[in-house]
């Protein structure tokens, strides 16, 4: 599961998202990156397949500076895991870097909208695309990177938690959140973002989380601003947190396995939201729609899987033969 870091204050931003990345281990993942600001606007973003400590290793002789940025732990969906895949993502441009946990169902048709306005594409992600279509917004309407990401997120399907920062701007991360945990820190002028409260917990007991459909302005200048797509104000909720780091990682429960068996009904309402409209009933499967014809022409079906994925397969295996009449195997 993805994890994400941000931070923006009057401390350096490095040794904050990398220790937060650690944090995020034990989620599971398989490249890290991290985007920073300098103190002459400069966006540099450093990202490497493999352990948060290969980043590390990657980045020694890098320029650090900056007190703001944001950081990432990936596991892949869209492409396969390696350095390019990775994020945080460019812009077109590189005025703007992006990180997002979740999946962004509808990438593809805005992918081919990009293509025909000009814009081009290193990565297999998804993420690209959305951070591509903020920087198209903001360009074409000359608006605020609020306001782009704003306008883009009306026109995502799917489930995120996205951080956002650009060039030339020291001050200001943009965030925002659809059936993806997302955090908000609040120090003493200074702002820290997480997927997860205990990579932030040590600098702040102050937390507000945040709700879905929400987008956080975190200016170092300015009070916390948490905003609708539509942008009206939302109420900002402070709590807080009278729990451990160790603690916080098992949600407040003994053991993670205990953790894991209550938290299974939200589990699954947040694996299926995005994925279905409700109100037409349609579901939405990028993955099954991109291949829909060989699907539709299989004669036999394999799932290769392990553990929990297996017991999963088993009841798959049962649907489909039962539905499709397809001879199944796993």
């Amino acid at each position: 599961m993805c994890g994400i870091v941000g931070y923006v204050g009057k401390r350096q931003a490095y040794p904050i998202l990398i220790k937060g990345l650690h944090r995020l281990e034990y989620r599971g993942y398989d490249s890290a990156g991290l985007a920073l600001v300098n103190g002459e606007g400069v966006l540099n973003v450093f990202k490497s397949k493999g352990k948060v400590a290969d980043l590390e290793r990657f980045v020694e002789s890098k320029d650090l500076d900056g007190t703001i940025g944001i950081a990432h732990t990936r596991w892949a969906t869209h492409g396969e895991p390696n350095d390019i895949n990775a994020h945080p993502h460019y812009s077109d441009s590189g005025n703007i870097a992006l990180i997002h946990n979740g999946i962004i169902e509808n990438y593809r048709v805005l992918k081919e909208a990009l293509i025909e306005n000009g814009y081009t594409f290193k990565s297999d992600t998804d993420t690209e695309v959305l951070v591509n279509l903020i920087e198209y917004i903001r360009t074409s309407n000359n608006c605020t990177l609020l306001e782009a990401v704003q306008q883009a997120l009306k026109q995502v399907i799917g489930a995120y938690a996205i951080a956002v920062v650009e060039k030339g701007n020291q001050d200001q991360i943009i965030a925002a959140r659809r059936s993806s945990p997302m955090v908000i820190g609040i120090g003493d002028k200074e702002f820290f973002l997480a997927s997860d409260a205990a990579s932030i917990v040590e600098y702040t007991d102050k937390i507000v989380y945040v709700n879905d459909g929400e987008v956080v302005v975190m200016d170092r200048n300015h009070p916390l601003k948490i905003v609708t797509l539509d942008n009206q104000e939302s109420k900002i909720d402070i709590k807080k947190l009278q729990l451990s780091i160790s603690q916080l990682e098992k949600g407040g429960y003994p053991h993670f396995m205990l953790k894991e068996i209550f938290e299974q009904p939200k589990t699954i309402v947040d694996c299926i939201r995005g994925r279905i409209n409700p109100e037409t009933y349609d579901v939405i499967l990028s993955g099954i729609m991109d291949n829909r014809e060989r699907f539709l022409n299989a004669r036999r079906i394999i799932f290769v899987a392990c553990g929990t994925s297996w017991h999963a397969s088993l009841i798959g295996e049962y649907l489909i033969e039962d539905f499709c009449r397809i001879p199944v195997e796993v």
